[in-house]
């Protein structure tokens, strides 16, 4: 992976995704309780998950800017700061106002902001700390691997941190805020910029540009990884009330049950960022494989609603998912100028936001019908997804596609 002090950097940045991870899928096994706890009704808790969504799509592309014109460290630190900030001010507001919903509200919106200007300007600075495409694929399989580590570990967390007072995960956030300041601070050196950043005018242009030559491949993979985004956590919210509701498990035990489909795409993630390298053509056939096992794996949940057949589907469904995210990551990150790199990437995040946002309320509206026609049409929307990767990324060699 390169000298020391590069793995050291490396092994920094992925705490930041994990940090936001945790930040925010922590809350999932606690929200029935802040429900209770405040009195407010079920939308109105799934405003503080959403809230965070939606804030860090709107902010991400103008994060990936500033990343591109001022340093990427310059970016993510100070993101970190605002993130912990809104976790402070929603911990004290649980814990000290009567009413304390709209202020909770206002933190969870700060957090999205940090969120937006931390988590998603990991990927092109990995791109830029390494030269070799090797050691790019494989660092982009660590991130998402911390990414998706931190989605194992949220409702496990989560419900543990819960047990001592409701209002404990709030609190926790702006301590791991905290560690991964001090990480990327000290551990992580910010490469030079290359070229002498763009003006607005001339940065428009540029992704005009980018846009017009590459936009084909480019689509398509902002909508795969949004469509992988949208079936986990759809899946996910599924699955969390089918276990209430169903078998009525909860706390703890529910949480390591929601890990488990999580587990293997995590393991998986990490495998396939080793063994892509800059080969493109790989990459693409290994998304178009994770594609279809996931497909496979949806629709066969369509058929049978016994739990551990559903374990065993979603696993598999994790393992598709863990094989095409890094794929997608090296397309964007491999395939991109430097200069570039951060703004293209914040597009890509965004869309991955845009997954994350709608999968839960999507599920839900589902869920009140057929339970077949829910993820036999999820599967068929994945199976689709194969077709547009097929037609729309078309590397002639088993090198990096890139622009000139």
């Amino acid at each position: 992976m390169g000298n020391a002090k590069k793995t050291w950097g490396l092994l920094s940045l992925s705490s930041v995704p994990l940090v936001m991870t945790l930040g925010n899928s922590m809350l999932i096994p606690v929200l029935p309780t802040i429900g209770r706890e405040l009195n407010i009704s079920s939308f109105m808790v799934s405003l503080l998950i959403t809230a965070y969504s939606v804030v860090a799509i709107i902010f991400i592309p103008l994060a990936g800017y500033l990343s591109d014109h001022i340093g990427r460290k310059q970016v993510i630190i100070p993101s970190l700061v605002l993130a912990g900030i809104g976790g402070l001010l929603a911990g004290f507001a649980a814990w000290k106002m009567e009413n304390p919903y709209w202020v909770i509200l206002i933190g969870r919106l700060l957090q999205g902001v940090g969120a937006a200007g931390a988590a998603p300007i990991v990927m092109p600075f990995v791109g830029d700390l390494f030269k070799e495409k090797q050691e790019i694929s494989e660092g982009l399989g660590l991130i998402e691997t911390s990414n998706t580590f931190g989605k194992v570990l949220s409702p496990i967390f989560g419900a543990m941190l819960a047990a001592v007072v409701w209002f404990m995960p709030f609190f926790a956030f702006p301590v791991f805020c905290t560690l991964s300041i001090i990480l990327v601070a000290f551990l992580v050196k910010t490469p030079p910029l290359k070229k002498k950043p763009k003006n607005f005018h001339q940065f428009m242009k540029s992704m005009k540009m980018i846009f017009k030559r590459e936009g084909r491949w480019l689509y398509v993979v902002f909508i795969a990884g949004g469509i992988c985004m949208y079936i986990l956590f759809g899946v996910l919210f599924y699955l969390s009330t089918f276990l209430e509701e169903t078998h009525n498990i909860h706390g703890v035990r529910k949480g390591i049950i929601l890990a488990f489909p999580l587990l293997a795409l995590c393991l998986t993630s990490f495998a396939t960022g080793k063994i892509i390298g800059q080969n493109q053509l790989k990459m693409k056939w290994i998304t178009v494989g994770g594609l279809i096992l996931l497909a496979i794996s949806v629709f066969v949940v369509s058929f049978n609603k016994e739990l551990y057949m559903m374990l065993t589907a979603l696993f598999a469904a994790g393992i598709g998912i863990g094989a095409a995210l890094p794929s997608l990551d090296a397309f964007v990150t491999e395939g991109i100028p430097a200069e570039q790199r951060g703004s293209i990437s914040s597009f890509y995040n965004s869309m991955r936001f845009v997954g994350v946002a709608s999968g839960p309320p999507l599920f839900a509206v589902f869920m009140k019908g057929s339970h077949f026609w829910t993820f036999s049409g999820n599967a068929l929307l994945v199976l689709a997804t194969v077709g547009l990767v097929l037609w729309g990324v078309r590397p002639k060699k088993a090198g990096v596609q890139t622009w000139q």
